[in-house]
């Protein structure tokens, strides 16, 4: 399971068999019913996680529907962290749970930034994650934005084929900020055309 994440990281970042080594020793295996919280809204995010197999979705509640309102979704070789809780260990703001069995590795804040003085060729690594992470934030918020509710779903369609197999309608539709009954009418019209 360690390989995963080492093979991950070895796409961005060349490391050699004594920093794999050390690498997997700040890692441990966590696995997730389906249902299982890895955060709840409150909660401080203790640990960075890497999904090894499975999904999680990440929600806000929304106070005045009380309808989750989905921000992302993780699969397998993604990351599942409230990055703001996890950084400035403070609570967190919305939840994060399992859509199905899922298995993680995970790396405690203390470890981490231990992990990050004793590898320093990680610190690159891990921006490169959040610039991605922050890339694909942006263009989402763009094209919510800009484009309609249709062209979201085929967007989200073109960009997360592995996702759109896995994931319930509703929550893909939660996720593109319409109902679930809309995003039905959308996909017949699709089917139909």
């Amino acid at each position: 399971m360690k390989e995963q994440l080492i093979k991950s990281i070895s796409k961005y970042i060349k490391l050699n068999s004594q920093e794999e080594n050390l690498i997997e020793t700040f890692w441990i295996e966590k696995i997730l019913e389906k249902g299982d919280y890895l955060l709840r809204n409150g909660e401080t995010c203790r640990t960075d996680n890497f999904v090894v197999q499975g999904t999680l979705k990440a929600f806000y509640i929304n106070p005045e529907t009380g309808k989750e309102e989905i921000l992302y979704f993780s699969i397998e070789n993604w990351w599942a962290t409230d990055i703001e809780s996890f950084q400035k260990q403070k609570p967190s703001i919305y939840n994060i749970q399992a859509i199905e069995k899922t298995t993680l590795l995970q790396i405690r804040y203390d470890s981490f930034q231990k992990m990050l003085k004793q590898i320093p060729k990680l610190e690159r690594f891990f921006r490169i994650i959040l610039e991605n992470y922050l890339g694909s934030l942006q263009r989402r918020i763009i094209l919510n934005n800009v484009l309609d509710a249709e062209q979201r779903y085929l967007g989200f369609l073109e960009n997360y084929p592995e996702i759109a197999e896995k994931v319930p309608n509703y929550l893909i539709a939660s996720y593109l900020g319409i109902t679930a009954e809309f995003l039905s009418r959308i996909r017949k019209k699709i089917e139909t055309s």
